[in-house]
């Protein structure tokens, strides 16, 4: 027979991936309480194995977990590679140099998240939080309207309560407690379906790109190739969801039919053979459909990662947003543990800039889409057609884009669709020929900025790539990035006021 335990902590985290493990990584370090709650035993198997250089030179440095990623042996990520838009050759980015992301952190790794994710939590439990595997939540725990804890059953199949001041969700995208925040809003353009499996004996694209992930664009959508170790490949195909019909004639049959319709995929997968067993062996089916939360947090509670909100996979920012708001929300709660901002001020922060960085992606991926391949494909037809029904999707817009009476906003996200179409040509224009689109001399941002999206993207790990670096605390002086807003401490683990009442805010920092 199951009973009733009840134990008591600063925080509870539900979820032991990515987000939730740096969450509460960042409270613990702050000497506070903090348990994690995780369904599964790791290592266990996840998507989205492709990260990006704020995470894992600026997130992970911060966690204290570089030298475990090095030793790891993971795929040394450069950039990307891309067969989009009209140009008939592929072409690639690099993350830098730059002044922004200098050399030796121009980076990223192609990542086996069951390794990925296991170095994270073991790292969490190492710094003071109280993981426990095999630990399903059942709810949250409210008291006149507010989180104070959750119930959950153990490994045993015991009932139990573990109150805290702050419950954070970071369980992902089938979460089943961040509706006690609010409603899910789903977005009419980014509506697709990804199936996908592994391969072993896949060829690697030439030398010095080997280690980059490959995406090619088809008829019926586009196709991910990500490279994980010189032998084992993820490769998936994301398709509209009318296309998604295909896959009646089972997953087989269907990805047989996709990779007959690219040219460099076709090729790289010639030689290869589907893994059939194990984690890796089978074929899986997800809804890529874009969505964000009406609010991120409520009264005591906080979603952070693909519980608050999630973007299309093409630029690997998952595992991005994930520890990037894990990180703003662990600034929240301690600052709000420390209890010298108001809850109201440290969670606008947190949200606003979560918010912000999920519409700059959001913004920059719909000009990408309208890199057509072929304009006669019924897959990139439809999207030409949804302008008119994104612009008409006011509620994800004001959404996506942090608009209200009462904040600063984001973008101007009614200017933004408006002038959205042909923005394709422009980026197909700046990429073609380019050795480098990143840089900001190769992007012709006349119509759509999207030089400032990839400014602000470095610009915003700046001080964390400095800081993760050398070890320095932040720099004073700097202003916030919202009027009334907040910045980052010293130790860039908590919120404080900005020096000088009237400092005026701009979008630098993280």
């Amino acid at each position: 027979m199951s009973q009733n335990i009840t134990e008591q902590f600063d925080v509870v985290v539900i979820g032991g991936g990515p987000g939730g493990s740096s969450v509460a990584t960042f409270i613990a370090m702050q000497g506070h309480k903090v348990l994690l709650l995780e369904r599964e035993a790791f290592p266990r198997y996840q998507i989205g194995e492709s990260l990006l250089p704020a995470t894992v030179n600026g997130i992970c440095a911060m966690l204290g977990v570089t030298e475990e990623l090095s030793q790891a042996r993971f795929t040394y990520k450069r950039g990307g590679t891309y067969k989009w838009g009209r140009h008939p050759e592929p072409w690639s980015f690099t993350f830098g140099p730059s002044t922004m992301t200098p050399g030796t952190q121009a980076f990223a790794y192609q990542v086996e998240r069951m390794k990925f994710d296991s170095i994270l939590l073991d790292n969490a439990r190492r710094k003071g939080v109280d993981v426990r595997q095999q630990c399903t939540v059942n709810g949250v725990l409210d008291e006149d309207g507010r989180a104070v804890g959750v119930t959950y059953t153990d490994p045993k199949g015991s009932t139990r309560s573990a109150r805290a001041r702050y419950v954070v969700d970071g369980s992902g995208n089938q979460t089943a407690v961040s509706r006690k925040v609010g409603e899910r809003l789903y977005s009419s353009f980014f509506q697709n379906v990804a199936l996908f499996t592994y391969f072993e004996a896949g060829q690697r694209l030439p030398e010095p790109n080997s280690g980059n992930i490959f995406c090619e664009a088809f008829g019926d959508g586009w196709f991910w190739y990500i490279p994980l170790t010189p032998d084992l490949t993820s490769v998936g195909a994301v398709v509209s969801r009318d296309q998604a019909e295909k896959l009646k004639a089972g997953p087989e049959s269907a990805m047989g039919a996709f990779v007959d319709s690219t040219v460099v995929i076709r090729e790289l997968l010639s030689r290869a053979r589907r893994i059939t067993e194990g984690p890796y062996g089978q074929y899986r089916i997800r809804k890529d459909y874009s969505y964000a939360n009406t609010r991120f947090w409520g009264p005591g509670m906080v979603l952070i990662g693909d519980a608050a909100c999630f973007i299309d996979p093409i630029f690997s920012s998952g595992v991005h947003l994930a520890t990037y708001s894990g990180l703003l929300a662990a600034r929240s709660i301690n600052t709000c543990l420390r209890g010298d901002i108001s809850e109201e001020r440290s969670f606008r922060e947190f949200e606003l800039r979560y918010r912000k960085e999920f519409s700059n992606f959001y913004q920059f991926l719909v000009a990408f889409y309208d890199m057509d391949k072929d304009l006669e494909s019924y897959y990139w037809s439809a999207r030409k057609v949804l302008n008119t029904e994104e612009r008409s999707n006011e509620a994800f817009i004001r959404i996506v884009a942090g608009v209200s009476s009462d904040i600063e906003p984001v973008f101007n996200a009614a200017e933004f669709f408006d002038a959205r179409a042909g923005a394709g040509a422009i980026f197909r224009r700046a990429y073609e020929g380019a050795t480098n689109p990143v840089q900001a001399a190769n992007v012709d941002a006349s119509r759509f900025d999207a030089n400032a999206f990839l400014g602000d993207f470095r610009k915003s790990i700046t001080g964390m790539l400095s800081q993760a670096r050398t070890g320095a605390r932040r720099q004073t002086g700097e202003k916030p990035i919202f009027e009334d807003g907040l910045i980052p401490s010293g130790d860039s683990l908590s919120w404080v006021e900005a020096s000088g009442a009237e400092a005026p805010y701009h979008a630098a920092g993280v």
